[in-house]
């Protein structure tokens, strides 16, 4: 069998002096910190995230690897029907309550042909799931079949050969046609005579299947093929004057039709777009996808966001494809092994010609909303891979899904040649289909990527087009000094800002190369990264800390708290206001002595009135030498230059593989704050809660490890499972604001083994949770 498919300064390239002008990805949001110029009451808010390893088979093992990748839903939009490649079946989900998705089972495709056969794509007729499925032995013996799936009965009522490997598959508007992009895709370990490994032509060519759905029963339905090279393997001459890449070998990927029949297919590694008549079969034009050159985005993987890299005359190389109207369609360049321009364009179909481009602005969404995956600057970017077009309402939307950035773009394309962005809708890992569900106001939005092991399941996620400003998502930064968006993520504490009621800073950890503390306004909404400050080491170069806690001095500065790849590692390190590092306190060494690498992971502190700074500092897990479920609280006398330490007894857990520890610790009045957590995220997370034990005012006698009674002020799971998304385990960000407001946040690893979702919390007053302003 084949491997299951991957889909895998302003723009540069503006074709027209107003192309970028209508992207609108200076505004953050839907809130107070996102003025568009125009009153737009109506936004996508998520209603559910369902991960699909609930519909799994009776005895089948939950951490098995099961995915939804394409979908469709009946014709009422209440069932709602996914494949799952991996797992060769499809699945079927009740979402007549889109807050409230059920599992309706699965169809097995080794039931109706081969234990290896995998599913493509998906879309329903009436009472009929059509599915497309790979039945290939190698890459030079390509096949499959459209299987024709009673809904009702989950049985095959019909099964007509492709002659080939198919990957998508598109309705006409009026139900008359269905459209099979047959690729035959190449391989990419294979040279061809007189090429490079994964080079064009590779035998057989793709072509396209049209399905004729009328008249007759799914069993005499008539399959039309449509030829993309001559008979004798040679090129066409539409192809091949059109200047597509590989005419020989066109591997088509993605189709789509518009009101008129007027089928458009892309050839993704051949970076051109085919355009086919339905109902005569014939090809009306081709045309290449062109080039684009691209200022203004990270392009280096060295752990920093640095947005003044550049990509010069790169194929665009689109995967999916949406007619926007009879005229217009555009599509989302995710690049294969030539390309990729990191977001989508808007073509002219009668001249071919590019209308609009997103240049670099689909990146900086994501570098604005904590989602650029800076480990693939390198290679691709966010990868905007899926579309979707849809009206709701009487306003046509464009849906970009960015398959390493791990969410969903929306645009307004009341004026298909000036889209504006509206909002981003964060997803599970992979978004791979992206299915409008207009007549229930709804959005769905499959996704591929499925690692029980790191906590990342695939999902379908719901989204209803509703009235008001979104909850999620709850952070997005402003520009920096350049113009671009503040790059960030990966922020794992909090503290507030002495003298600034609404405002904290937070910082980066080990995800990125450079420690870098950013300025947080609560008072927008969502709240906004406005500033940011890089930190320096003793000698003035940028550090590279593993920061986990970070606090505000009052007399100026910052403690940070950095944790160590082993207990000798972890350390207090002391920055002056411009971010200068001017002390390091080690850890003592008979304690880093027993302790691995789950050390330091939140700071703060407190100054008398004859100032004596007093630090406190909290280890995520226990020293070894210590008793079983208590983990230091370090106390460090800054004067004295003396360590002294209490000690803070963890919950326990009973999943296997999980483990319970502290990730911040914060002063509350006469109390020390802290947040304890398990390490498991979804549906299986438990314990993510904010519990208070009381300061001592003095050093813990010498040897000594005193217990302090903890008393819970508020359990946060609610509140995280409230964004109706993927529950976040890294709980690790919290303090009380100037305002006394309380906030926390959570860690997204920089998008790795994650969501990439940041969820911001205000959780309220600190006087009701703690008891005191």
């Amino acid at each position: 069998m084949l491997p299951k498919r991957t889909h895998a300064a302003l723009a540069a390239l503006a074709v027209t002096a107003g192309a970028l002008a209508g992207a609108g990805v200076a505004h953050a949001g839907h809130g107070k910190g996102a003025d568009h110029g125009r009153h737009r009451p109506a936004a996508f808010e998520r209603t559910a995230t369902y991960p699909v390893f609930q519909n799994r088979p009776a005895g089948e093992d939950a951490a098995s690897e099961t995915v939804a990748e394409i979908s469709a839903t009946s014709e009422d939009g209440r069932t709602l029907v996914y494949t799952d490649a991996v797992a060769r079946r499809i699945g079927f989900l009740d979402i007549s309550d889109p807050d409230r998705p059920e599992g309706l089972g699965t169809l097995s495709l080794a039931s109706l042909g081969d234990a290896e056969d995998e599913p493509t794509s998906v879309t329903v007729v009436g009472s009929h799931v059509l599915v497309v499925v790979n039945t290939s032995a190698s890459y030079t013996e390509p096949s499959g079949r459209l299987d024709v799936i009673s809904l009702r009965t989950r049985t095959r009522v019909a099964s007509h050969d492709l002659g080939g490997q198919p990957d998508s598959i598109a309705l006409s508007e009026d139900k008359r046609y269905a459209a099979i992009a047959i690729e035959n895709e190449r391989d990419e370990e294979a040279a061809p005579a007189g090429g490079e490994e994964g080079d064009l032509p590779q035998a057989p060519a793709g072509f396209v299947r049209i399905v004729d759905l009328k008249g007759s029963s799914p069993a005499g339905w008539d399959l039309r093929k449509v030829a993309l090279t001559k008979a004798d393997g040679s090129a066409l001459p539409v192809l091949a004057a059109a200047g597509i890449a590989g005419p020989t070998d066109p591997e088509p990927e993605y189709v789509s039709v518009n009101g008129r029949g007027q089928l458009a297919v892309t050839l993704q590694e051949n970076n051109g777009v085919v355009l086919v008549d339905l109902p005569t079969g014939r090809i009306t034009k081709a045309f290449t996808a062109g080039t684009a050159s691209v200022d203004g985005i990270d392009t280096v993987e060295d752990g920093v966001i640095d947005q003044t890299g550049s990509i010069t005359d790169v194929p665009r190389e689109p995967d999916a494809v949406g007619w926007i109207d009879d005229r217009y369609l555009a599509t989302a360049n995710e690049g294969d092994w030539k390309g990729g321009t990191r977001g989508w364009s808007v073509f002219d179909s009668r001249t071919g010609k590019v209308v609009w481009d997103a240049g670099n602005t689909f990146e900086h969404i994501a570098a604005r909303h904590g989602l650029l995956p800076e480990d693939r600057a390198e290679n691709k970017g966010t990868e905007p891979e899926g579309l979707a077009i849809a009206a709701y309402d009487g306003v046509r939307y464009a849906f970009v899904g960015s398959e390493r950035g791990n969410f969903v773009a929306v645009y307004d394309i009341s004026r298909p040649t000036r889209p504006v962005f509206e909002q981003v809708l964060p997803t599970t890992n992979g978004p791979e289909g992206l299915l409008p569900i207009p007549s229930r106001g709804l959005l769905a939005v499959s996704s591929e990527e499925d690692d029980a092991e790191a906590g990342v399941r695939a999902s379908v996620s719901l989204f209803r087009l509703g009235r008001g400003t979104p909850a999620q998502p709850s952070l997005v930064s402003d520009e920096d000094s350049a113009g671009a968006p503040i790059g960030w993520g990966a922020l794992g504490a909090l503290s507030a800002v002495p003298g600034r009621a609404h405002e904290l800073y937070t910082v980066t950890d080990a995800a990125y190369a450079t420690t870098r503390i950013l300025t947080i306004d609560t008072k927008r909404e969502p709240a906004v990264v406005k500033r940011e400050l890089t930190v320096k080491d003793a000698d003035g170069a940028p550090a590279g800390y593993d920061a986990e806690g970070i606090f505000a001095r009052p007399q100026g500065g910052f403690w940070l708290a950095v944790e160590g790849r082993t207990g000798a590692g972890n350390r207090l390190v002391r920055l002056d206001r411009s971010g200068v590092t001017r002390q390091v306190v080690p850890l003592p060494a008979d304690v880093a002595a027993h302790l691995g690498s789950q050390g330091f992971e939140g700071v703060t502190a407190t100054t008398d009135a004859r100032g004596r700074e007093i630090v406190w500092a909290t280890l995520q897990r226990e020293v070894r030498t210590d008793p079983a479920g208590v983990v230091r609280l370090g106390r460090y006398d800054v004067r004295a230059g003396t360590w002294s330490w209490y000690g803070y007894r963890l919950g326990t857990t009973t999943t296997a593989g999980d483990w319970i520890g502290l990730s911040e610790i914060t002063v509350v009045g006469d109390r020390l704050a802290v947040i304890e957590r398990d390490k498991l995220s979804g549906p299986a997370a438990k314990v993510k809660r904010i519990y208070t034990v009381a300061l001592p005012r003095t050093a813990a006698p010498a040897g000594t490890l005193p217990v302090l009674p903890k008393r819970l002020a508020h359990d946060v799971l609610p509140d995280l499972r409230a964004t109706k998304g993927w529950t976040q385990e890294k709980l690790e960000g919290l303090t009380v604001a100037g305002d006394g407001r309380v906030h926390a946040v959570t860690d997204n690893d920089g998008l790795n083994d994650s969501t990439g979702e940041t969820v911001f919390l205000d959780l309220g007053s600190s006087r009701r949770m703690f008891g005191r302003g």
